[in-house]
């Protein structure tokens, strides 16, 4: 179920996810953001005014990253950060985690990302009860830690993300079995799952693609002063193995 992406090329890779980290300190209101993402951003806190910039400062180094086009000339659609504005032609899913953005990049429709820290301490029996189907509580609740709930929790969210729906009373929508192997609730359409570890968080990864099972391209997105918008260092992490987890499609509603 593990693998390596072979992608010779892998700033062009059909999927890839650009992880960065939120600077400590505090930084201005950059001038680089839009006007929409202004009014957003306007009122914020400054914990939350953090995250918000850092996060479409990720998105504009991504795009930079996939299309070649300088960060400042990159933007995405308003609104929820989906797709790309310019360069036009992408689609992308964020998550933010701890201090940890990522952005995920597609070349096609239907892209989700999540991300969570290894070293949270969450009471995750509470919520496999709670929200997972009975044949995952079977197995889940038998684990000795949360690592493999970790898993399992990561690749609902991706899940929820790439099909475009809230977490309120849709984490069943994907099952997930002892092995990783998922069940979605999308029949007809080609759908892809992976798992890695990388700066000390769980990364899941869920797409759409009727061509290919390669892994996604993994790039930690490095900068000393992440208010500006220069091309940042983008560091491939090449050697990062990711499972590969199987889907398969109910053909009707549970």
């Amino acid at each position: 179920m593990a693998g390596l992406s072979k992608d010779s090329n892998p700033d062009r890779a059909a999927v890839s996810v650009w992880l960065g980290r939120q600077p400590l300190e505090p930084y201005d209101f950059p001038d680089w953001l839009g006007t929409y993402e202004r009014e957003v951003a306007s009122g914020m806190a400054t914990g939350r005014l953090m995250e918000f910039v850092h996060s479409r400062w990720l998105v504009r180094q991504s795009l930079y990253g996939v299309s070649g086009h300088a960060p400042h000339l990159c933007r995405p659609v308003h609104g929820r950060p989906v797709a790309s504005a310019e360069p036009e032609g992408w689609h992308l899913s964020l998550s933010h985690s701890h201090g940890m953005s990522a952005c995920a990049v597609s070349s096609r429709q239907g892209i989700g990302v999540d991300i969570e820290p290894l070293y949270r301490d969450t009471n995750w029996r509470r919520i496999v009860h709670r929200w997972f189907t009975e044949r995952e509580q079977d197995w889940l609740l038998a684990q000795p830690d949360q690592d493999t709930f970790l898993q399992v929790w990561t690749l609902k969210e991706a899940w929820l993300k790439a099909t475009g729906r809230g977490i309120a009373n849709n984490l069943q929508t994907l099952e997930v079995s002892a092995n990783l192997d998922l069940l979605g609730d999308r029949p007809g359409e080609t759908w892809h799952a992976a798992l890695t570890q990388a700066e000390g968080y769980m990364i899941a990864v869920v797409w759409q693609d009727e061509s290919t099972e390669a892994a996604p391209a993994l790039h930690l997105v490095h900068a000393s002063d992440e208010a500006h918008l220069v091309p940042a260092e983008l560091e491939r992490l090449s050697e990062q193995p990711w499972m590969i987890c199987p889907m398969a499609q109910r053909t009707s509603a549970r």
